[in-house]
């Protein structure tokens, strides 16, 4: 039985309606729900008859009553195509509108959607009015961006992205490019590129990713850690939108075989925020990420970090020492450069002198005399440690070893009665040392200069007052006792007392379960049994093993104890 014949046997059309309605669906294009809206039918009545043809609850949303932090559970595309919309998190399930709750290839959408949230979701039925008001929920980033793109004028996208925005006072793009921009928002495409950095930021993202496709250009923000789909833009805008960022950074517009690097500042709701860009070149033209630096949000102090009593005190054993060098290992997006900013803001400034170089220049911090490296002026790591050395430095921070002579160089400044600070790209904290020698530092050197090697990574934190309890028993309690089995029994004393860990529980509030990450750690400092294995067979795993006699607790052990400590869910743990 088809809708309309439901409404026939329901009295609430005729046959003679089915035939009108039939015709008008086809003269004028519509659905069916507004052919039967012209036959005097209310929306209150359609819906109530969907719900008992569907045998599926009924929901009347009101007008944007839909929060931002619901809607990105489904892409506004995903929403348009499916027509389905997130309606609310209630008890770990997602509430979802259908205007066709029968479709399969919604179902499985949804399906996919929400096992990748560790949801599970209930159905109710909407009808096609209601879910279009739904719709304009969206309308924060997109339909800024949408009512921007009608004002676009054809002729500004070109293949090349030459006739955009040259700096004249001609045309429809009007904006000034500085060392740091002021966004003029009266121009389209750059309206669009404005909304997108004021969403981004707004949105706590650390990236914004505009990725060009076959036959659309996907905008991706990474919040905590992971990447959502926040806009989908026609392609024939791409060259344009690329061009604009281009301009903005400074990169060479008619550049497009090989991949670029830049930066620039914006006001955005009256701050200053930085930007370092990297553009791509990929089949379908060029992918440009946007890396968000807002100094608003301040250095961390060492207490906020996280870190165990006893890591805590090995640090700031180790940042008192006149010289030596401390590494912080991990990869790209762990929190490396804030873990340095940290050391730096413990520092005593007053009675030291402090230098930093760094790409870039992510936060200020008073009384440190910071430089930003430019590679492309030849001010590199390397060139800028050794004009370092000539300006009386106490304490050096290097943003990063990332080759062999900054590596000779940092060690050469360590063993001169320097302290350094820098990170290193390293799976592991036993891994530093290996990764040294690789890089051509003599063995013999090391044990004298480093002082601590210190590994890290980002993990989710659980929201307050959330959380499902797992209780700690079979195969879960196990895993924890496994974990530790090889840890000296002087040290199991850290292990929190807890019967049960938290999972990942969405709530109205709170409608991932998660907000905000913090670091887990692992170290150890230089000893002389440490010393006879970089001298004799420096292998990572031998390191490793002495450190583990030495008290070290791992990263993914850190991750245990906090989810013991109910700080983070339990589901961080597998992802180290």
């Amino acid at each position: 039985m088809s809708f309309l014949d439901f409404l026939i046997q329901k009295k609430i059309i005729s046959d003679t309606d089915v035939t009108e309605i039939n015709k008008v669906i086809r003269e004028k294009n519509i659905s069916t729900e507004e052919a039967i809206e012209t036959k005097g039918v209310t929306e209150k009545v359609i819906l109530e008859a969907k719900g008992e043809f569907f045998q599926v609850p009924t929901r009347r949303v009101p007008e944007n009553s839909i929060p931002f932090d619901i809607l990105k559970y489904i892409p506004e595309e995903s929403a348009g195509y499916y027509k389905m919309a997130p309606l609310a998190v209630t008890d770990g399930f997602l509430e979802v509108g259908m205007v066709d709750p029968l479709s399969i290839e919604a179902k499985d959408a949804l399906t996919f959607i929400t096992v990748n949230e560790n949801l599970s979701y209930k159905i109710f039925v909407l009808t096609e009015q209601n879910f279009k008001q739904i719709l304009a929920n969206y309308t924060g980033l997109s339909g800024q961006v949408t009512e921007a793109l009608g004002e676009l004028d054809p002729d500004l996208i070109s293949v090349n992205g030459e006739s955009l925005d040259d700096g004249s006072e001609s045309g429809k793009t009007k904006s000034r490019v500085e060392n740091e921009t002021t966004i003029i928002e009266d121009a389209p495409v750059t309206k669009i590129v404005a909304t997108v950095l004021r969403y981004a930021v707004e949105g706590n993202a650390s990236d914004v990713h505009i990725e060009p496709m076959r036959d659309r250009v996907q905008v991706r923000f990474r919040v905590d850690g992971s990447l959502t789909t926040s806009l989908i833009l026609p392609a024939k805008v791409q060259p344009a939108v690329v061009a604009r960022i281009k301009i903005l950074s400074r990169m060479k517009l008619d550049e497009k075989r090989k991949p670029q690097d830049g930066r620039f500042s914006a006001r955005i709701d009256g701050r200053k925020v930085d930007f370092r860009v990297s553009t791509f070149p990929t089949y379908h033209g060029e992918k440009v990420v946007m890396r968000i630096l807002d100094p608003d949000k301040g250095v961390v102090t060492l207490d906020s970090l996280g870190l165990s009593v006893r890591y805590l005190k090995m640090i700031r054993d180790a940042i008192s020492r006149p010289y030596g060098l401390i590494l912080v290992s991990g990869p790209t997006g762990s929190g490396k450069s804030t873990t340095l900013y940290a050391l730096l803001n413990e520092i005593d400034k007053e009675k030291h002198n402090v230098l930093s170089l760094e790409d870039p220049v992510e936060f200020s911090i008073p009384g440190v005399n910071q430089s930003q490296v430019r590679a492309d002026i030849g001010y590199t790591f390397a060139n800028g440690l050794r004009t370092t050395l000539r300006q009386d430095p106490d304490i050096i921070m290097v943003g990063e070893i990332r080759d062999a002579e900054t590596a000779k160089l940092a060690i050469q400044a360590s063993l001169t009665g320097h302290l350094v600070l820098s990170t290193i790209h390293t799976n592991t904290s036993a891994g530093i040392i290996p990764r040294l020698i690789d890089m051509g530092v003599d063995p013999y050197l090391i044990p004298p200069t480093l002082i601590l090697g210190i590994g890290q990574r980002l993990v989710r934190k659980i929201c307050p007052e959330s959380g499902k309890k797992r209780t700690l028993e079979g195969s879960l309690r196990e895993m924890v006792t496994n974990q530790f089995a090889d840890l000296p029994e002087e040290f199991k004393i850290e292990i929190p007392e807890s019967d049960y860990m938290l999972e990942i529980d969405p709530t109205p509030d709170c409608p991932k379960g998660t907000k905000g990450r913090e670091a887990v750690f692992e170290m150890y400092k230089m000893d002389r049994e440490i010393e006879d294995i970089i001298l004799k067979n420096p292998i990572e795993s031998a390191i490793h093993d002495e450190a583990r006699k030495k008290g070290l607790i791992t990263m993914k052990e850190s991750a245990i104890i906090k989810a013991l400590e109910h700080k983070i869910p339990l589901e961080e743990i597998n992802s180290l």
